[in-house]
C-alpha cells in the first residue's frame, strides 16, 4: 500500500536514524504492506501540504493546528508516551520556559502550570509559531492572555531549536519549548547548556499520531493497534 508518511516533529538531523528505525518498526509490525518511504518536508509550507494530503497514511502533528481547524480531515490514531522526559506524564506533555538566567524550576508533580507571575514582563519572547500548542497556545492558555500582550516583543523563529538558539544568542529572553524537544536540545544543542528552565506550562495531550481521511478502516485499525502495542496511548481526544 502506497501513501504519504512523515514523522517530522522530532526529526532533528541527529535523530534521523532513530526516526527511520521507528518507521521501519511500525511498518513491519503493521504487516509490512505499507510501502511508503518516509518523507522529510523542507519547510513548514511543505509540511502542511503533507498533513493536508488525503493520501496521508501516518504522521505526527501538533494539537495547535488541529484545534484551530488548520488540518481538516485528519484522524487521531494514538498518543505517544512522554514519561521518559522531564515534564512528561504518559500521554501528556508540558512546555519548559527557558531563559539565560534565573531560578531553575523542576517539573511540577501535578498537572498545573508553574509560571512566575512576571515571567514575560519587559522581556522578548521567541516562539516557533503562533499555531504551535507548545510554543504559543499553551502559554496563552495558562496566562489567560495573548503572550504578545505581556512580552516587550515577540520573535517568530519557525522552530523550537531556532527559538533555543535565539535565547542563547541574546536575540530573545524567553521561549516555550516542548519537553521532548528540550530533552533533544540537551543532548544535541551545545547552547542549551547555558540556559535555565524558569517555568512549566500545564500538562496537556502530547503530539498525536494521525492519518488522512482516505486511509482504509482496516489500515487505521492496524496502525492504532501497532502504535498502542509499541507503548502509545489510545486517543484521549478527537479533532474538533
Amino acid at each position: 500500500m502506497s501513501g504519504v508518511v512523515c514523522l517530522p516533529m522530532y526529526d532533528w538531523p541527529e535523530e534521523c536514524a532513530a526516526v527511520d528505525a521507528l518507521w521501519a518498526t511500525i511498518r513491519a509490525r503493521t504487516g509490512g504492506d505499507l510501502s511508503a518511504e518516509l518523507a522529510r518536508p523542507a519547510d513548514e509550507s511543505a509540511l502542511f501540504a503533507l498533513w493536508r494530503d488525503p493520501a496521508l497514511v501516518l504522521s505526527q502533528t501538533c494539537w495547535g493546528p488541529l484545534s484551530l481547524g488548520l488540518l481538516p480531515g485528519l484522524r487521531v490514531l494514538a498518543q505517544p508516551d512522554y514519561s521518559d522526559v522531564a515534564g512528561g506524564q504518559g500521554p501528556l506533555y508540558r512546555s519548559v520556559l527557558i531563559g539565560r538566567a534565573g531560578i531553575a524550576r523542576a517539573a511540577p508533580e501535578g498537572r498545573e502550570a508553574d509560571l512566575p507571575d512576571d515571567l514575560l514582563s519587559g522581556r522578548v519572547l521567541a516562539a516557533n509559531a503562533r499555531h504551535s500548542l507548545s510554543g504559543w497556545l499553551a502559554l496563552a492558555g495558562d496566562l489567560g492572555v495573548d503572550p504578545a500582550q505581556r512580552a516587550a516583543a515577540v520573535v517568530m523563529t519557525g522552530g523550537h531549536r531556532a527559538s533555543i538558539r535565539a535565547v542563547a544568542e541574546g536575540r530573545a529572553d524567553l521561549a516555550a519549548i516542548d519537553c521532548r524537544s528540550w530533552a533533544l536540545a540537551q543532548r544535541h544543542e551545545p547552547c542549551a547548556a547555558g540556559l535555565v528552565v524558569l517555568g512549566w506550562t500545564a500538562a496537556r495531550p502530547g503530539l498525536p499520531y494521525v492519518t488522512g481521511r482516505l486511509t482504509a478502516p482496516g489500515t487505521v485499525a492496524r496502525l492504532r493497534e501497532t502504535l498502542i502495542g509499541m507503548g502509545c496511548h489510545p486517543p484521549i481526544k478527537e479533532v474538533a
